[in-house]
């Protein structure tokens, strides 16, 4: 009898005949190793400063010109055995900074009287570092890190440099990332920006990661599997209603047919099944070893490929259809640890998905000012299929991992609702710099043809309104960090408006009742989080000003000659150019302060060196607060 097919075979089999022997990635060389350290090194520090991890002290030379709040000049602190790392850097906006990753030194401390000192005569100014495992190692007891954590954060922090050696080999310039359409653009893209270990991958093999890295940006077929209706749900939105909706629109007539056939073939009912892609790795990792019972008794059953190609998305387990761009785009658990969270499907919320997208667009549909003039995109999850397990899902001091196992989301595909000449990049791109020092934000501007303030006030036109709107009139607000905001260009590459991705995972509401909640069904009430309205605006703090704009401010210093303290101001006119739209919002606009001289910090590097670390938890983590900053936007006095 022939064995079924397995979902693994599409990931290509082993060939026999290959000679014998191991092979390195030829990107992971001393050259772009180096580079890769001293870049991710500056980062660390500037990180690890600003969420006063390590608290560096103000060397000899530092200039206190310039705008309030931005200096620059040198700064060191000491480590374990009572050296000095010195480096230079600017301040800037919420108390950050941007370390040169050409000026880190490590200087040894000089000898006692009567010790033999070590000879650094070599070494005047110090030596020059560009090695953050070394600096690891040589701040351990000064960061407070234990030696479980450090073990994992060493590991995790050699793939994140692998995996910027991998976008180094394979950089392409300003210029001709401007040209890439959107799922190709992703490859390129750098990372999480305040994330020090932003491409960790715990879970992946040095061959996954060369097969399933986005910036491996290798195209492929995913299988798919069959699930009994008896333990899996499926849920859509009204057009969807039903699973043989999505599959007429997803699967081709040949496919459903091969799908079916393969069911019969073992006496069991298509009807009685619900059809889902799964990730190669997730089966074979997870799905086989957690469940084999379901497996065993033909409660999942295995089917090949639906021939469509997709690339993962620098979420990693989201792929787009690059072979039918009309269709979804489907999100997949993969159960790997990268940037603080374990990357499955919360089985809960994977079911509410299309209830969400339902209740969150039919605001936008009633709200004419979201509708007709900020024309924001809300991709919606608008069909979802979950899998319990039969025993993790029902105990609830089972770390979260266990419970976020099997399922599959399919999301609205962006291309189909962009209009003709329109191009969208997701706003993390505005971030990137070749390998020449030119930034993309710079590229877009000049091929635009407006001066750059001019096109900063419609970048912050598109995204701000929305979002404003969102919170002020409905207390919702979404994530709006890099990976998630979407910029919609013209043909001009001129921002014209936004669109937003991944919004059922991160919306949150108001905890004090507004009216407009009348409106939100049970079932999404049940769901989705809620905060007091003075923390709900750290949403929209974290995830774009402090979490992109905190880093596209001295880009465009630097490139587009627009001062920093001129970019923030250009942010404060637009927040305040649409609470002066909406003056009857006036109490809204007090309640939900984007103005208050400090905010919290929200701090996510410290979650993962004291708040959470790598231990199992039976919710997901959340960025942990320490202390305030002052935040830029504030009225100057």
């Amino acid at each position: 009898m022939p064995k079924p097919p397995s979902p693994h075979d599409s990931a290509g089999p082993l060939d026999p005949e290959a000679p014998p022997g191991l092979l390195a990635p030829p990107e992971l060389n001393r050259a772009s190793w180096d580079r890769a350290g001293r870049l991710l090194l500056a980062k660390m520090i500037g990180a690890f400063a600003y969420e006063e991890i390590v608290t560096p002290t103000v060397g000899p030379t530092t200039d206190n010109a310039g705008p309030a709040g931005k200096t620059s000049g040198q700064y060191g602190f000491s480590l374990d055995d009572g050296s000095t790392l010195s480096f230079w850097a600017g301040r800037g906006a919420y108390g950050g900074w941007q370390v040169d990753p050409d000026s880190v030194r490590l200087i040894a401390r000089p000898a006692e009287p009567g010790e033999q000192g070590p000879d650094d005569r070599s070494h005047p100014d110090g030596e020059a570092l560009g090695d953050p495992i070394r600096f690891l190692a040589l701040a351990r007891r000064t960061l407070g890190i234990d030696g479980a954590t450090f073990g994992h954060l060493v590991r995790e922090l050699s793939a994140t440099l692998s995996a910027d050696c991998r976008l180094q080999a394979t950089a392409l310039s300003a210029a001709q990332l401007a040209d890439l359409g959107y799922a190709e653009l992703e490859g390129h893209q750098t990372g999480h920006p305040w994330l020090v270990l932003n491409k960790g991958r715990l879970g992946f093999s040095g061959d996954d990661a060369a097969r399933w890295n986005p910036e491996a940006r290798i195209p492929g077929r995913l299988p798919w599997i069959a699930v009994r209706r008896d333990i899996a749900t499926y849920r859509g939105v009204e057009a969807l209603a039903t699973p043989e909706r999505l599959y007429a629109r997803e699967l081709d007539e040949p496919v459903q047919v091969a799908f079916a056939d393969a069911l019969r073939a073992r006496g069991l009912d298509p009807a009685s099944y619900l059809y889902l892609p799964v990730h190669p790795w997730q089966w074979t990792e997870m799905i086989l070893p957690l469940f084999a019972a379901a497996v065993a008794d033909n409660a999942i059953v295995p089917l090949p490929t639906d021939g469509d190609v997709r690339l993962p998305q620098q979420s990693i387990r989201t792929f787009l259809n690059l072979a039918r761009p009309d269709r979804h785009t489907v999100k997949l658990p993969l159960s790997i640890l990268n940037t603080l969270v374990w990357r499955g499907l919360p089985t809960e919320r994977t079911v509410a998905a299309p209830a969400v997208t339902t209740w969150v667009q039919g605001l936008c549909v009633a709200d004419a000012f979201l509708r007709d003039e900020c024309r924001v995109i809300l991709l919606g999850e608008v069909a979802s299929v979950a899998v319990e397990h039969p025993l993790y899902d029902r105990i609830g001091e089972v770390p979260y991992q266990y419970k976020e196992l099997l399922g599959a989301i399919w999301r609205e595909p962006l291309q189909p609702r962009l209009a003709p000449g329109e191009r969208a990049r997701t706003l993390a791109a505005l971030l990137h710099t070749d390998p020449a020092g030119r930034a993309f934000t710079a590229e877009l501007v000049t091929r635009s043809g407006l001066a750059p303030q001019l096109w900063l006030r419609r970048l912050f036109g598109a995204l701000l309104p929305p979002l404003l709107h969102f919170l002020y009139r409905y207390g919702t607000v979404f994530s709006p960090h890099g990976e998630n905001a979407i910029v919609v260009f013209d043909d001009q590459d001129v921002p014209v408006r936004l669109a937003i991705k991944d919004f059922v995972d991160d919306i949150n509401v108001s905890a004090e009742h507004l009216p407009e909640h009348d409106s939100m069904p049970e079932d999404v009430r049940r769901i989705l989080l809620t905060e007091a309205p003075s923390f709900l605006t750290q949403f929209i703090h974290s995830g774009l000003f402090v979490g992109v704009f905190r880093f596209l401010a001295p880009l465009c210093e630097d490139q587009l000659g627009v001062p920093e303290a001129d970019f923030w101001a250009l942010v404060r006119d637009e927040i305040l150019r649409h609470q002066a739209r909406f003056p009857h919002d006036k109490d809204r606009h007090e309640a939900f302060d984007l103005l208050a001289p400090r905010i919290e910090r929200l701090c996510l590097n410290r979650n993962r060196l004291y708040t959470d670390g790598y231990r199992d938890r039976p919710e997901r983590p959340h960025a942990t607060v320490h202390g305030t900053v002052p935040n830029p936007l504030a009225p100057p006095e």
